[in-house]
């Protein structure tokens, strides 16, 4: 099977010097390419499943019991979020997808199985437990007629405990079984217990892709390839904080790609851009694409794991696929609420910028 996925082969002159400084930029031709092949990829998706729920209200005055606004609410809207907006960016970019964890017997949950059937993505490795919440988290956005929305509270509905181990258990299994049939397995760990580091010493898959929240250092030696925090998560990691310091950010880099024995660390630095470390070179920086006023960036995480990861499946070296990462995460967030990108989007992007440099 493996032979006949569409892939685009890496070029070897791109790890054959390590001594001199490395080069951040890449063939945007060579990026199409990489695009054209991302729908003969399978990637499997092992993560905490969030909803993310906008409660949009109207201000209508001020309460006299507490100093707090009114609101009149206009309408409810919900998005998957955290693996689940993994998944679905995925299966927009044009990948199969295959995502394994749990959802509750609940309200959240359904609404997030209806999310991926909508997409037509498999949802039969999904375990549904009675005893689990699924975790959900509300945001409150209060404005006048005719102003742009702000976010005035967030509340999150989280589990109260780990989930059993019976669940734990039939995850680990469907995790399994889907990393063998899938070209690359992106573990999203929220912190909820549905995706834990030892499940991924069980996967054995050759390109394996890490977004943790709150866990990134305890991923150590399981064999995970790659992994994508945000600057503020490397620096939690090593309690440390990075600033305006680049110094200090390519030590921490370095660090955690030693650390966890990684082929590449991609860090997101916000309008700072992201970092790339890869065994071999020296750290590449790359400027941020699009806008630095984005209008929301509500999951861009995992848009960002998601871009690339499947680059990697479809054949990209790792600087490529943080290009891709880097394009897709700079057009989701000019979008409103919890986005996906599709894949004519980034190769509008694409070729956007190839007119631009002639």
């Amino acid at each position: 099977m493996a032979s006949k996925k569409k892939k685009i082969s890496k070029r070897s002159a791109a790890r054959s010097v390590s001594s001199k400084p490395a080069d951040a930029s890449v063939d945007i031709t060579r990026l199409l390419d990489l695009v054209a092949a991302f729908a003969s990829q399978t990637i499997a998706v092992v993560g905490d499943f969030v909803l993310d729920e906008f409660v949009s209200g109207e201000i209508s005055r001020v309460s006299r019991e507490a100093p707090v606004l009114i609101l009149r609410h206009r309408h409810t809207e919900t998005y998957p979020g955290g693996a689940a907006n993994a998944a679905i960016n995925l299966a927009d970019l044009g990948a199969r997808v295959l995502p394994v964890g749990v959802v509750g017997d609940d309200e959240a949950g359904r609404a997030l199985l209806d999310h991926f059937l909508k997409k037509r993505i498999n949802i039969s490795a999904i375990q549904r437990a009675r005893d689990w919440t699924t975790t959900t988290k509300a945001r409150y956005l209060a404005g006048w007629t005719h102003t742009t929305e702000q976010q005035v509270l967030r509340v999150d509905k989280e589990p109260r405990a780990a989930v059993s181990a019976r669940i734990q258990i039939a995850v680990t299994r469907k995790a399994r079984e889907v990393a063998k049939r899938a070209d690359a397995v992106l573990i999203s760990d929220y912190g909820v217990s549905a995706a834990w580091p030892g499940i991924a010493k069980t996967l054995n898959s050759k390109r394996l892709t890490l977004d943790s929240r709150y866990s990134l250092l305890e991923y150590r030696d399981t064999g995970v390839t790659a992994a994508t925090p945000n600057e503020s998560e490397l620096e939690a990691a090593y309690h440390q904080r990075v600033g305006t310091n680049v110094q200090t950010l390519n030590d921490l880099g370095q660090r955690a790609l030693r650390d966890l024995g990684l082929q590449a660390l991609l860090v997101t630095r916000g309008n700072d851009g992201m970092a790339i470390f890869e065994r071999g070179f020296q750290p590449r920086h790359i400027a941020i694409y699009g806008s630095d006023a984005p209008v929301d960036v509500t999951g861009a995480g995992d848009t960002v794991i998601a871009a690339f990861t499947l680059a990697l499946a479809a054949g990209a070296s790792c600087l490529e696929a943080a290009h891709l990462a880097n394009y897709a995460g700079g057009i989701v967030v000019m979008k409103r609420r919890t986005a996906a990108v599709t894949r004519a989007e980034l190769e509008a992007a694409l070729r956007q910028e190839v007119t631009a440099r002639r």
